[in-house]
């Protein structure tokens, strides 16, 4: 039995912070699904930080640009006039689901547009099943794509941002209208079981996002005094507390490093904040790194730090574990789905700095720990956070609602 014919659609496809699903793509390609890979924006070249996102970059169908063509914009959209009942239910669609106001009703028609290229380019294609990532205004393209062209769709939902302004994003209404619902975690489906109806709840399936263990080696030494943060330089990741952390530590630990791997709209803020407390030599921002990069910073480092204030389940973790680098991390939302305290890492409360600093003495005071929670941590993302085996369960959960067979389950429940 064939495979269906997928497209992949994000926002900005490929981006640095988001290989994950460049990964959840390639196992699917490797299972057989021919997979049409689909960006609404043309990514940044600040993003193509390696060959692999170069690649993607190039074998991309770019909507935005393709919509910007007058003359495939109108082929694209009177293809669907075409069946106008079905054209007119769709922009209706995109009406009602508009946020508030004049620029919400303006930003939905757009995407109308958009979407009625991508449908056209995924009609054309042989397309049968449309998969969206963040669910925000891409993953509206897609609900309106499904509309105007009936191609099944679903999409995968990560948080925390998406929950800051669910009504915004009508996450009620995606969910209603999806196929299914690939939740990252047991926390994330609960918070879009708050917002929808009992009935679809059944549609709601856990895959998550995984990475590649056998890319990252373990260091047989990590008694250093080396501490990586790996992430975006904003608000919600906490990154001042670490750096709170870290002056606090300078005295007691006088060998003791931080990289800091990203970058986003804080940099410029938190650059200066070093400057100030005349850190320069002991904290280095590194800017963004391709997946490889990533994994050679993993394998020189000693411990991984994380003080976010809101996450999904952090796939940057999952790396970091997959390593055997131990992990401090916050209990907030998803994260101790992955991280147990005391067993496979540290989790303190998210804004308390005391605790943190304290967790992250502890780890450098005590390396015997370290080998122990390095263990622990690898064992634990091989079990469940293995991208080719997520990647399984998420082609049987498509194949299955392809076939109109029985409903999957939760988790798969024999090996996948």
């Amino acid at each position: 039995m064939s495979l269906p014919k997928l497209a992949y659609l994000t926002g900005e496809y490929p981006r640095a912070s988001d290989t994950f699903i460049q990964r959840e793509v390639a196992h699917l390609r490797a299972l057989g699904h021919d997979v049409l890979t689909c960006s609404i924006r043309t990514t940044g070249a600040e993003h193509l930080v390696g060959a692999e996102q170069r690649a993607e970059h190039q074998r991309t169908f770019k909507v935005l640009d393709a919509a910007k063509q007058p003359a495939t914009l109108l082929k694209a959209h009177m293809r669907w006039m075409r069946t106008p009942r079905r054209y007119l239910v769709a922009l209706g669609l995109a009406w009602k689901t508009a946020p508030k106001g004049l620029k919400g009703r303006v930003y939905n028609l757009i995407y109308f547009i958009e979407a009625g290229v991508l449908a056209d380019r995924l009609a054309t294609e042989g397309v049968t099943h449309l998969h969206n990532h963040i669910a925000k205004a891409s993953c509206t393209v897609a609900m309106l794509a499904g509309a105007l062209s009936c191609i099944r769709w679903s999409f995968t939902i990560h948080g925390p941002d998406i929950f800051f302004e669910p009504h915004h994003w009508r996450i009620d209404e995606k969910a209603k209208r999806a196929a299914f619902v690939a939740c990252i975690g047991h926390f994330c489906r609960s918070q879009l079981m708050c917002f929808s109806h009992p009935d679809d709840w059944e549609r709601f399936h856990i895959v998550h996002c995984g990475i590649d263990p056998n890319r990252y080696a373990d260091k047989p030494d990590r008694t250093g005094q080396r501490a990586l943060f790996v992430g975006r330089l904003a608000a919600v990741k906490g990154v001042p507390i670490l750096i709170e952390a870290i002056d606090r530590l300078a005295e007691k630990h006088p060998d003791l490093t931080l990289d800091l791997i990203g970058d986003g709209p804080d940099r410029a803020d938190l650059e200066a904040d070093v400057t100030q407390r005349g850190l320069q030599d002991r904290i280095v921002f590194r800017g963004y790194k391709s997946q490889s990069e990533v994994a050679d910073a993993l394998a020189q480092t000693d411990v991984f730090v994380l003080p976010s204030f809101a996450e999904g389940v952090p796939v940057v973790l999952m790396e970091a574990m997959a390593a055997q680098v131990p992990v401090v991390t916050t209990r907030i939302a998803g994260v101790p789905e992955l991280v147990e305290d005391g067993v496979n890492g540290r989790l303190v409360s998210p804004g308390d700095i005391t605790a943190f600093t304290a967790a992250l003495d502890d780890l450098f005071s005590r390396p015997e720990h370290r080998k122990d929670y390095g263990k622990a941590g690898r064992a634990k993302v091989l079990a469940e956070y293995d991208a080719q085996s997520e990647a399984r369960w998420l082609s049987q959960i498509i194949s299955a609602y392809a076939d109109h067979g029985p409903k999957p389950g939760l988790r798969p429940t024999e090996g996948i």
